[in-house]
């Protein structure tokens, strides 16, 4: 049976598009995360900068935004797989499990 679900079109098609949505998602964070620890490692004063008469800096919010990114788009992820990748894989059961 696993070779017939391997062999199956919609279980490559199925592969083809989570993998390539899991490496988007992986490159965005990264490249939002690396990007804030990039701008800590070599622009401290621009992060210090406080944000009105307070005393938060202008890191926190940025630092916050970071967090927000990352419960977003796992929020996506989340989405996305409950739907298009549920329904590809209900239907490469229907087709195999028979």
């Amino acid at each position: 049976m696993t070779a017939r679900i391997k062999a199956n079109p919609k279980y490559l098609e199925l592969r083809r598009k989570r993998n390539g949505f899991g490496w988007t998602l992986t490159l965005a964070m990264m490249v939002v995360y690396y990007g804030y620890i990039a701008l800590i490692a070599w622009n401290k004063p621009f992060l210090s900068q406080p944000i009105g008469a307070g005393v938060t800096t202008l890191g926190i919010p940025i630092g916050m935004g970071v967090i927000v990114f990352t419960v977003l788009i796992t929020g996506y992820y989340v989405r996305r797989a409950n739907s298009e990748f549920d329904a590809l894989t209900r239907a490469i059961l229907e087709e195999e499990v028979k």
